[in-house]
């Protein structure tokens, strides 16, 4: 598996299902690769089309395999609403490098809740070839 970096950009979201009754809801969302775990800022008021246009950086290991968008709406006085999920696998990502904003379909409980729109970058590490100079070759060096 590949090892590198991994920069999220979190464009915005459309459709989604409006989780405040008596006002527009404000949504965040929370981005989880694997063990690393971000947070968006809160799209006030926003409702159910927030644009972030925030980005996010996560180091990729062995073993990663998708990165999943977990959407909330905040609020004051109870838990915060749980409005959605997106899992984006980074199989086709590694292979191109970057994918342009695109769209997921949020989903919960198995149905489909709105889109978001992530745009994604992958980073390879780089791995230090030990360089020899041309005159260390067969075990001699050339006196000046």
């Amino acid at each position: 598996m590949p090892r590198g970096t991994l920069e999220v950009l979190l464009v915005g979201a459309k459709g989604l299902e409006d989780t405040d009754f008596l006002s527009k809801m404000d949504p965040y969302a929370i981005l989880k690769c694997r063990t690393q775990e971000q947070r968006s800022s809160i799209a006030s008021g926003k409702g159910s089309n927030p644009e972030w246009n925030e980005s996010f950086i996560f180091t990729i290991s062995d073993h990663v395999t998708d990165l999943t968008i977990k959407l909330m709406d905040s609020d004051t006085f109870s838990e915060d609403d749980f409005v959605g999920e997106a899992t984006i696998p980074l199989e086709p990502l590694f292979m191109e490098g970057s994918l342009p904003p695109t769209i997921y379909n949020v989903v919960k409980d198995q149905e489909y809740r709105g889109e978001i729109k992530v745009g994604l970058t992958f980073k390879p590490e780089e791995y230090s070839t030990q360089s020899y100079e041309e005159e260390n070759f067969g075990g001699w060096k050339e006196s000046s």
